[in-house]
């Protein structure tokens, strides 16, 4: 993934399950991490795997990379992994999105959908390639028309999305509901 992220300029991400991976704690990383080892029974090679995760985010404060992230406000109400770990995962969301390459909208609960909309989540790396979490595979689209639909569903999905002040205000009122 290393050279997909240091040649990316545009990110655009999309996330109905959790907190985007480039805006996670360790602890938050580490529980979604034991999860899935835990549903899939795999090997236990996690604290490497947050490792890896942890360095990966060295592109937000590096080059000219833009991320524009999209959450579901359920994600931030989702609690993962314990209180005390999702209230420092929302914390370090707050502090990670206050970075001038971080855009962070909120899509807030109740709020109207269009005709469609993804219930997967992705990623966008520029305009050359889009990877879609599956519950079992990830699948990495390629081709030009497909990356334009995802390009409209992240446009839609921004609109309807709320950010700065407001998108703050969302995630105080989940850690404030966690504590």
């Amino acid at each position: 993934m290393a050279p997909l992220f240091d040649r990316t300029r545009r990110f655009r991400v999309y996330q109905s399950w959790v907190l985007p991976g480039l805006l996670q704690s360790a602890a938050y990383t580490r529980a979604v991490l034991g999860t899935v080892a835990d549903l899939r029974d795999v090997p236990d090679d996690i604290d490497d795997a947050v490792a890896v995760r942890m360095d990966r985010q060295r592109v937000l404060h590096s080059g000219d990379h833009r991320f524009a992230m999209l959450v579901e406000e359920w994600v931030l109400r989702t609690v993962i992994g314990c209180n005390d770990t999702m209230a420092g995962a929302l914390g370090h969301l707050i502090s990670v999105a206050s970075l001038p390459s971080v855009s962070l909208g909120v899509i807030p609960m109740g709020t109207p959908r269009g005709a469609g909309w993804p219930v997967e989540s992705f990623t966008m790396y520029d305009d050359t390639q889009v990877n879609v979490e599956l519950v079992a595979a990830h699948l990495t689209v390629t081709q030009p028309g497909e990356i334009a639909e995802y390009a409209r569903a992240f446009t839609e999905l921004s609109a309807i999305a709320v950010y700065g002040a407001q998108a703050r205000s969302l995630i105080t009122a989940a850690i404030d509901a966690i504590r």
